[in-house]
């Protein structure tokens, strides 16, 4: 390859008066094409680095008398310490934050859960769970949505506690108009009660617009500081677009295409085994044939109940349909966590039992909220120990040991056996006769959806 020859480099940064420039050298090059394109002869302009080079130039002479030390320590901002009484309160707020998320998601799933159609949102929140934990092995993981919920708790808790007071001196107007009609003290309360209510009206717009935590309603907004964030301008586009970000941080179309889809492999898993054990011995399937029909469907639907909670949560953490149907995959991370699949299986079908006995009597419309609830409370620990299972079988490399999986095996048997004899009676006590078989709590919707 050609040689280049560059002459040593001996110009020193220029100093601050000459302009910037600085000019090198003519650069000889022999015979080597350029890529880049023409060089040019022509001085390069620096950029201004006077303070750049007063500093290095501070930093670098000792006779500057800088201490670079002392600068750093200077530069570094001190973070003063938190009060451990603060840092308690902030604990015990943050804890009660939570429990009220944790309320308000049972309220609120138990609400939509006999609901046509949203219920599907209630399935899909429930497979989300143990979606979540079995793809990241935490029981903290399936706690969804629990702080967004927590705000519109204590939203609702705050705004029903404020109006307390107005209720009550509304009674108390409506009392003396009845007493003395027209008379000077229903004037006075009414009067009370518009003031009253018009003070409210704008301290409940001020908790909502700070967030809506429970401590805004109770503690008093400065006015001086709503006044200059409303002269600053885009409160209003501010609040709204927080608002809409809330809204769609629930993700309400995701699970309620989660729950559809969950609810539709559930139900191809579940159909063919109980209408066998729903028809078996009625009308022409009577007799011996009528028998067979009622074995051969309690023996599908005990093999279905081993593996149902399972596929739905790996569907719920891989979102795919098809692995609702992937039974290969099942059974290897059975093999990985035999026995928390077993305490999975026990306790689902454990707590599906007692909302069967809640469907003795029709519950009325008005009132469906209230069974909901129950139904809602004991699916939930059902999800979360299917997803932990999952879990702990995803998050291993190795199978465990042979007799562990047998006995796992053998003792998962008599549990899907028993569920199985159990649901089957539940048809000459439900309500709805043999159709409530159809109602699988712990598979399908945490509700019954005939009759609602």
């Amino acid at each position: 390859m050609p040689q280049s020859s560059y002459p040593p480099a001996q110009q020193s940064l220029p100093p601050a008066g000459d302009g910037g420039f600085v000019d090198f050298p003519p650069v000889e090059v022999v015979d080597e094409p350029s890529v880049a394109g023409p060089i040019l002869d022509e001085p390069i302009l620096a950029e201004p680095v006077v303070e750049a080079n007063e500093a290095a130039a501070a930093i670098a002479v000792p006779e500057a008398g800088v201490l670079v030390a002392e600068e750093i320590v200077e530069s570094v901002e001190i973070v003063p310490a938190v009060h451990p009484l603060l840092q308690l309160v902030r604990f015990i707020g943050s804890g009660v934050e939570w429990l009220i998320g944790g309320v308000s998601i049972l309220l609120g799933l138990a609400l939509l859960a006999p609901l046509p159609v949203l219920q599907l949102l209630s399935l899909g929140y429930l497979l989300e769970v143990s979606g979540r934990i079995a793809r990241t092995g935490k029981f903290s993981a399936g706690f969804v949505g629990y702080r967004k919920a927590a705000r519109v708790g204590t939203t609702v808790l705050g705004t029903f506690i404020l109006l307390l007071p107005l209720r009550l001196v509304a009674r108390i107007a409506n009392d003396a108009a009845i007493l003395q009609p027209g008379g000077g003290q229903a004037r006075a309360w009414y009067a009370a009660l518009w003031i009253l209510a018009g003070a409210m009206t704008l301290h409940l717009i001020s908790a909502y617009w700070r967030g809506g935590r429970l401590r805004h309603f109770f503690l008093p907004a400065n006015p001086l500081r709503i006044f200059r964030r409303w002269r600053k301008g885009g409160a209003y586009a501010e609040a709204r677009d927080a608002v809409w970000n809330f809204a769609v941080g629930l993700r309400l179309p995701y699970y309620f295409w989660l729950g559809a889809r969950g609810f539709v492999g559930g139900l191809a898993w579940l159909i063919v085994p109980v209408s066998l054990l729903a028809f078996a011995g009625k009308g022409p399937f009577t007799g011996g044939g009528g028998v067979l029909m009622g074995l051969l469907g309690a023996g599908l639907l005990a093999l279905v109940v081993l593996y149902l909670p399972f596929v739905q949560t790996r569907f719920a953490a891989e979102n795919r349909f098809r692995a609702l149907f992937e039974i290969g995959g099942v059974r290897q991370v059975f093999r990985r966590a035999p026995v928390a699949f077993w305490i999975a299986l026990f306790f689902t079908l454990l707590f599906a039992l007692p909302l069967y006995l809640l469907k003795i009597e029709l519950v009325p419309r008005d009132a469906a909220g209230l069974p909901s609830l129950m139904f809602v409370a004991f699916i939930l620990p059902a999800r979360f120990l299917a997803g932990w299972a999952c879990g702990r079988g995803m998050k291993r490399q190795q199978p465990r040991l042979w007799l562990f999986r047998w006995l796992s095996r053998f003792a998962m048997l008599p549990v899907a056996g028993f569920y199985v004899f159990f649901v089957f009676f539940t048809q000459y006590t439900s309500w709805h006769g043999l159709w409530s078989l159809y109602e699988q709590h712990a598979f399908l919707l945490p509700v019954p959806f005939l009759g609602m």
